[in-house]
């Protein structure tokens, strides 16, 4: 794989659920959907390997093409500080972990067990979510819990979002023709899952999320940032049984909790300008924890040279980068409104030529970060 050129890319979704499609998108543009029953990751990966090798929608002949294998794995712990080659010593620690992330690393697992049963021999490489945030210190990553639970459990604040973090904020600097080095970063990804990240010398030093992805920012359906007490209140008032808290404050909470509408920021947009006082309540909070987290960032920094927006928000959303970033000048941030108006999937800067510090617009790629980090490990290999 000499070359960053995409021949194929899609996603599957619903798995093990009525309704299962392979969204597929072609060289050329040209978009497919494929329907049809998916049992499980084994399967699912058949099928989509069967649409990359199809004569008439595959962008490869056969399996034997295929050189590697990269894996997004969401929790990599205090043992993974990179990418790795997947054995079975590494394949073990995953599954260590599946404590800490029960919703993410089982997945992650299955596929990588599906890709060694359906191509035997293949090169597999995981990159971690949580390995970009290794570089925290301690005082950053600690809880106030006993210390015995943070030794015995591993109990502290990991973060995630580590891959578009690390690749927006190497990417602004090159867009920018500056030294990472050199910068003081707060990089936004802002989605249906949000987090904030502090960036000096291209090393994080902070992250918003924590144990798991619910801490922090609010977001589509999670509560970001909580009083416990309230989750004690709750239990105890609405009778919930604690098997039913995570689907609480994983599912029902969030955008969708506040608003009442939707966990889709277009959705709650268009009701705010009906005048929908709960729309626009949800999309006040939204923008202030934000920039409550620059605020604090900053002062962790020592300032701000760069401030990124990425993610499907980050990206898309000109409201949500105006009533975030619309009156930082106190921090030397200075947004440009008539670039950032309308602006959508594209890397370009919306502050203006007088202000101190950059407001940027980053589009960001974790795909492209898993392809390049496998290239690199399996390229060492050889």
């Amino acid at each position: 794989m000499e070359s960053k050129e995409v021949l194929a890319k899609g996603v599957l979704e619903k798995i093990g659920l009525q309704g299962s499609f392979i969204k597929h998108e072609k060289e050329s543009g040209e978009k497919c959907r494929f329907e049809g029953e998916v049992l499980d990751h084994q399967v699912g990966i058949e099928y989509i390997l069967g649409v990359l090798t199809s004569k008439k929608h595959g962008c490869i002949k056969s399996l034997e093409e295929i050189d590697a294998v990269g894996h997004r794995v969401v929790q990599g712990g205090e043992k993974f500080k990179d990418s790795v080659f997947i054995d079975e010593a590494v394949l073990n620690e995953i599954e260590k972990y599946c404590d800490l992330a029960p919703l993410h690393n089982p997945a992650n697992l299955k596929g990588i067990i599906a890709m060694r049963t359906l191509i035997p021999g293949i090169r597999q490489v995981a990159v971690f979510d949580t390995s970009f945030h290794q570089t925290m210190p301690d005082y950053a990553y600690m809880y106030g819990i006993p210390y015995s639970l943070y030794t015995k459990y591993g109990i502290r604040r990991y973060g995630f979002h580590g891959t578009s973090h690390r690749f927006v904020a190497k990417k602004a600097c090159e867009f920018l023709g500056v030294d990472i080095e050199k910068q003081r970063i707060i990089s936004c990804h802002l989605g249906n899952g949000a987090s904030v990240t502090a960036i000096n010398k291209g090393r994080s030093v902070d992250t918003s999320m924590g144990l798991t992805p619910v801490e922090g920012l609010i977001m589509g359906t999670r509560t970001g940032d909580l009083d416990l007490g309230v989750l004690t209140y709750i239990i105890d008032k609405e009778e919930i049984p604690l098997s039913s808290v995570n689907t609480l404050i994983n599912k029902q909470s969030g955008m969708l909790g506040v608003t009442g509408i939707s966990s889709d920021m277009r959705e709650i947009e268009l009701e705010a300008e009906k005048g929908n006082k709960r729309a626009t309540l949800g999309l006040q909070i939204y923008d202030y924890r934000v920039k409550k987290y620059i605020g604090a960032y900053a002062a962790v920094l020592g300032g701000v040279d760069i401030l990124i927006f990425t993610g499907g928000i980050g990206e898309n959303a000109d409201t949500t980068r105006r009533g975030v970033a619309s009156d930082l000048g106190f921090l030397g941030l200075e947004l440009d409104d008539t670039i950032n108006t309308g602006l959508r999937e594209t890397t370009k800067v919306i502050s203006t030529k007088d202000s101190k510090g950059i407001i940027i617009v980053v589009t960001t790629d974790e795909e492209l970060v898993i392809a390049e980090d496998t290239q690199k490990i399996i390229n060492e290999m050889n």
